[in-house]
C-alpha cells in the first residue's frame, strides 16, 4: 500500500509541461544538500591547474587535443569562477555557458561530458514546479543542473608539490616563534586597559572588560591599605604586659 500511495505522489509530482523533462531528474532545491559541499579557491585552481596538466600529460603524440579539449577547460574555468565557496553552490545553465564562452550548445554538452568521463566535473539533473499549474495539477519544468567540480587521483598526481605544502625550513619556523615571544612579551608590558583595547576587537566587549579591570584594580588597591592599617594598629598597640618595675619605694632585691 505504501509503496502505491508513493508512486501515486511521484507521478504527481512529476507530471510534465510540453518541455520533456530528463531521466533521474531531481526537484530543484531538495536534492543539492547533500551534493553541493564547502570549498575554497585554492582547492578549485588546484583543480583548473591538474586538468590544464591532464590535458597535456594524456594528450597522444601529434594529437591536437588531449583527452578533454580546449572547450571544456574553458568550461571548466568558467565553472570554477561560478562556483559559491562557502555552500558549494554551482548552478548555471547551458544557456549561460554559451553566452560567456560564445561556443555552439552541443560543443558546451561535449565538453561537460568529456570532463565528467575524466572525474573533474559532476552534476544532478533538477526540476523545478512550472508557474502556470494545469487543470490536472502542479507541471513541473526542466531547470538548471547543479554541478560539482572535484579532483581526480590520477590528475591529483600531476599538481605534484603544489598540492601539499611544502613543511616550513627550520630557520622560519625560529624566526616565527621568536616573533610571537616578543609580541607576548610586548603585550604584557603595556597596562592592562590598553592591553585589552589591543585584544578585543569589538568596542563594547572590550569598554565593558576595561571598566570590569579598572574596578577589580580599585578593590585589589582597597585590600592593601585596609591590612596596611590593620599592621600599623598592631604595631603600636601597648603590649599586654608592661616591662617589670620595682613597686614605688621598694628596694633592690636581696640576694
Amino acid at each position: 500500500m505504501d509503496i502505491q500511495i508513493g508512486a501515486i505522489i511521484t507521478r504527481v509530482m512529476t507530471r510534465r509541461t510540453h518541455a520533456p523533462i530528463r531521466r533521474n531528474s531531481k526537484p530543484a532545491g531538495k536534492c543539492e544538500a547533500g551534493f553541493w559541499r564547502p570549498t575554497t579557491r585554492k582547492t578549485v585552481n588546484q583543480i583548473v591547474l591538474a586538468a590544464k596538466r591532464y590535458e597535456i600529460a594524456r594528450k597522444a603524440p601529434g594529437a591536437r587535443n588531449g583527452p578533454l579539449g580546449v572547450v571544456a577547460l574553458e568550461v571548466l574555468e568558467l565553472l570554477a569562477n561560478k562556483v559559491d565557496f562557502p555552500t558549494g553552490r554551482l548552478d548555471p545553465s547551458i544557456d549561460y555557458l554559451k553566452k560567456m564562452l560564445r561556443r555552439s550548445r552541443d560543443a558546451i554538452v561535449r565538453a561537460l561530458a568529456a570532463l565528467r568521463d575524466h572525474g573533474f566535473v559532476d552534476w544532478l539533473r533538477r526540476f523545478e514546479t512550472a508557474e502556470s499549474a494545469g487543470d490536472r495539477g502542479p507541471q513541473v519544468k526542466q531547470t538548471s543542473n547543479a554541478y560539482r567540480l572535484s579532483l581526480p587521483a590520477a590528475a591529483r598526481a600531476l599538481l605534484g608539490r603544489y598540492y601539499s605544502p611544502s613543511p616550513m625550513p627550520d630557520d622560519r619556523a625560529q624566526e616565527d616563534a621568536t616573533r610571537a615571544a616578543e609580541a607576548k612579551d610586548a603585550l604584557q608590558s603595556i597596562p592592562r586597559d590598553e592591553r585589552i583595547e589591543a585584544t578585543i576587537e569589538d568596542p563594547a566587549i572590550a569598554g565593558a572588560l576595561t571598566k570590569l579591570s579598572r574596578l577589580i584594580g580599585k578593590q585589589r588597591e582597597s585590600a592593601k591599605q585596609t591590612e596596611s592599617g590593620s599592621s600599623y594598629i598592631i604595631d603600636k598597640r601597648t603590649p599586654l604586659f608592661g616591662p617589670l618595675t620595682r613597686p614605688c619605694g621598694g628596694s633592690e632585691p636581696r640576694n
